[in-house]
């Protein structure tokens, strides 16, 4: 009965992507794919990307955390919306300057061709990587719970998940993407706040009841300032959480091309601060969600599983009653769509514009490359996700982060460089040196848990794009700080 409703939710909630993507697919040219033709609303923009950020990973990762760490995410949460408003004074002007359809064009412009090709190369490989990884646990749930039943394999559960993600997406990319964003943040949004409804209804709790449940809890601690050792260290998140944003948002193809997709800078800006802010009570529901979930557990003798992040997922098919599995079905659909289908709009734009150069093309041979590129990479979806079926054995939401650290390090140490220095380093040089640097952040991991039995957590991103930076400053024909934030040298 639960994987009808399920497969009955996904096909109604389908027919309403394909509705808006007709609506807004009228005009299908690489100017509508790339930039929404620069007509985006800037708090359409902002509404949605919410919904991108979270993505399948955090709705069903968030609620588990408090199980190991309590609530310290909220630390790294934190510096997430210092990081947005690095981004919304710093890149966004940047951008807007240069007028760009690809951010990686930048680096053409400041370095040289092979610095260009190094960083959307980067892109493009932690971007796949982490889109599958985020798309591969809801395509897991779907397939736990509804098509192992019916011996449906999971290849072919990943392949059809995707189809419908190309369907609604491949003609008009980024102008479609921005409303169904917009939708699909607001399916999630409202599947959270019913699901903590429905569990406090059924734990007969009112506002003050969830408050003292939290408090009383033993997992309701936020800031860890005594510990050096711990991964949950104030310092390490907070400051892990700016660079992270930096990275993954301001240094990211996937969301900058909408708000590249808005008319001005300063619209854009606002998009940013709104989306910022939006962050800290989004995650802090997750979390008290997750808390919630435990308490249920305890009263009920439900055993919580192994695997923090099965607990949502198992609670809603399984404990909560209908109401809660409608509403997991539909959070969790909205949120996979969201994250996945702009990364795949994303992920063709880079490799189109940077990496194929279509824009030299003439029109009608720039749209059939881009529609080409655009199948090519969902298929690498389907195999990527396979493989990561294969080897994981860890928390999603931390291998993500994990993967960031080593693909996203070269280009956050570009970008400074860039951005604050004058010197040009030889263009030659930056693909080894973007090679070389999580190689030896590699090293430094290993022969810090061999010899101190630490392990590096959130901060070897910013100890790679510390490496990067120092290979760029050796390696440049003129040095200096940089006086202003122009694109040349």
């Amino acid at each position: 009965m639960n994987g009808t409703v399920i497969l009955l939710i996904i096909a109604v909630y389908f027919v309403f992507l394909m509705l808006i993507s007709y609506l807004t697919g009228r005009k299908g040219d690489n100017e509508t794919f790339f930039l929404g033709g620069k007509q985006s609303p800037w708090f359409l923009v902002a509404f949605g990307m919410i919904g991108t950020s979270i993505s399948g990973v955090s709705f069903v990762s968030v609620p588990g955390m408090p199980l190991s760490i309590d609530m310290t995410y909220m630390q790294t949460v934190m510096g997430f919306t210092v990081g947005y408003l690095v981004i919304a004074w710093i890149l966004l002007p940047l951008y807007y300057k240069l007028n760009l359809t690809s951010i990686y064009t930048y680096l053409a412009k400041r370095f040289g061709c092979r610095a260009y090709k190094t960083g959307a190369s980067f892109f493009l490989l932690s971007k796949i990587v982490g889109a599958a990884a985020r798309l591969y646990i809801v395509v897991l749930i779907l397939q736990r719970f509804v098509f192992d039943a019916w011996n449906i394999p999971f290849v072919v559960t990943s392949i059809t998940i995707v189809a419908l993600i190309w369907l609604y997406s491949h003609r008009s990319g980024i102008k479609t993407i921005v409303w169904t964003d917009a939708l699909q943040t607001a399916f999630l949004l409202g599947a959270l706040v019913m699901i903590i409804w429905q569990l406090t209804d059924k734990m007969q709790l009112d506002f003050s009841g969830v408050v003292n449940t939290v408090k009383c809890s033993g997992m309701n601690r936020i800031f860890v300032f005594d510990d050096w050792q711990t991964k949950q260290n104030f310092f390490k998140q907070f400051f892990s959480g700016i660079f992270i944003t930096i990275v993954m948002t301001g240094l990211d193809q996937d969301m900058m091309q909408k708000n590249l997709s808005i008319r001005t800078l300063k619209a854009s800006q606002k998009n940013m601060y709104f989306y910022g802010v939006a962050f800290l009570p989004v995650n802090l529901l997750f979390l008290v969600l997750g808390i919630l979930l435990i308490s249920f557990a305890e009263h009920q003798q439900i055993n919580i599983p192994a695997l923090s992040d099965e607990m949502l997922p198992l609670f809603a098919t399984q404990y909560l009653g209908f109401p809660v599995l409608l509403f997991f079905c539909i959070g969790i659909i909205a949120a996979a769509f969201s994250s996945a289908d702009s990364a795949l709009t994303a992920l063709t734009t880079s490799f189109c514009v940077d990496i194929l150069d279509v824009e030299k093309y003439p029109t009608a041979k720039a749209v059939k490359w881009r529609k080409r590129s655009h199948i090519f990479i969902s298929l690498l979806f389907v195999v990527i996700i396979y493989i990561i079926k294969v080897v994981n054995d860890k928390s999603i939401i931390d291998a993500i982060y994990t993967i960031a650290g080593y693909t996203y390090g070269p280009l956050l140490g570009l970008f400074s460089y860039g951005l604050f220095m004058n010197g040009k380093p030889r263009d030659g040089w930056i693909p080894y040196i973007a090679l070389l640097s999580p190689a030896l952040c590699f090293g430094i991991d290993f022969l810090l848990q061999e010899l101190y039995d630490y392990k590096l957590g959130y901060e070897l991103l910013m100890i790679n794009g510390v490496l990067t930076f120092g290979g760029l400053c050796l390696a440049a024909v003129n040095r200096g700080r940089a006086r202003t934030l122009s694109p040349e040298p």
